[in-house]
């Protein structure tokens, strides 16, 4: 038997940051966002040796370990021994070797919520196998636990949800953990319409999202108000897309992008730099009439938007900066799991 799943990565579409504490906490944060085809998958097969064997596919890294109800957390796949290590703590895993195996679409540190929805997909794979009743949200908040409390990693909340739910989704932050996923109906030919003309591009470069975060929980810690204002504003941006894809007005969707990528270069320092602005220029010049970079910042993924059939000529001018255009489709499923 082996026991397989999958989870979404996202594209952030606006409100992006206000989903981290302490801002989330003391103001309320939202976020709009969107699953697309890009996943991240997990499989466990028992083995009949002792052993544990962990390994990131797409990485080329593994570890093999005798059995033990705890795995050393030593900074290589750490994410797969870190849900290991909670089911075991929470659930009481079954003496037995197994191999956990993972790969994802995108590299880690792009900007499409990849480490996060990871995470989910291994908690699928041992729901699926060990039959544990645990819902969409359980299974979010759960592997929110796992990578800031167990793991101690910097980082929002979005994503977890994201994977977990999947579609497009209006998301409401507060304090005590509280999340509430609002699924949005749009219209198939508003969705069509998006997909065509917003153009995901991988920069070429992956940065470490937590070096960013800290600074922006430092920010609000400490109470810069050009930060802080930048959130709320932020916060609107989230509100006002919504509104618009609700309602088709998608020709002010570059415009609201642009209004958040201008707001979100204020809450932290490295966010963006000279290659991310001669990049946005570019694709503006090209014509787009907005964009913003995909995640914390600092590089990964950037999405611009593209009306009518500007599409072609903004992805010639971003393959002259090296990085890549990334095909995608927008998806309504999030976690799936399933056995054989």
């Amino acid at each position: 038997m082996i026991y397989r799943s999958k989870a979404p990565l996202r594209i952030g579409l606006a409100g992006g940051g206000t989903d981290v504490s302490p801002y989330s906490d003391l103001y309320g944060g939202a976020i709009l966002n969107t699953t697309i085809s890009l996943s991240a998958y997990a499989s466990i097969e028992p083995i009949s040796d002792q052993k544990i064997i962990v390994e990131a596919l797409d990485r080329k890294e593994q570890q093999i370990h005798d059995l033990a109800s705890q795995l050393p957390i030593d900074g290589t796949l750490d994410l797969l021994k870190g849900v290991y290590n909670r089911i075991n703590r929470d659930f009481n895993f079954p003496s037995t070797g197994f191999r956990l195996s993972t790969f994802v679409d995108a590299p880690a540190g792009s900007g499409l919520g990849t480490s996060s929805t990871l995470v989910v997909s291994i908690l699928g794979a041992f729901v699926e196998m060990l039959k544990l009743p645990l819902g969409d949200y359980d299974i979010a908040h759960l592997a929110y636990e796992i990578e800031r409390n167990d793991l101690s990693l910097a980082g929002g909340r979005q994503d977890q949800y994201a994977a977990t739910f999947g579609g497009v989704n209006f998301m409401e932050f507060y304090e005590n953990d509280k999340v509430i996923v609002n699924p949005l109906r749009i219209r198939s030919q508003y969705m069509h319409e998006l997909e065509n003309n917003l153009v995901l591009y991988f920069t070429a470069t992956s940065r470490e999202s937590a070096t960013i975060i800290k600074e922006q929980v430092k920010n609000v810690t400490n109470k810069d108000e050009k930060s802080i204002e930048a959130m709320h504003q932020l916060k609107e941006q989230a509100k006002m897309m919504k509104e618009a894809l609700l309602k088709g007005r998608l020709d002010e969707f570059g415009e609201i992008l642009d209004f958040g990528f201008q707001q979100k270069r204020k809450m932290a320092a490295n966010i963006s730099n000279s290659s991310i602005e001669e990049i946005y220029e570019s694709a503006i010049k090209a014509g787009a009439t907005g964009g913003k970079i995909s995640g914390a910042g600092g590089g990964g993924f950037m999405i611009f938007y593209c009306p009518g059939n500007t599409n072609y000529a903004v992805k010639e001018a971003l393959l002259k900066f090296g990085g890549e255009i990334k095909n995608y489709t927008f998806t309504n499923y999030g976690l799936s799991s399933w056995s054989l």
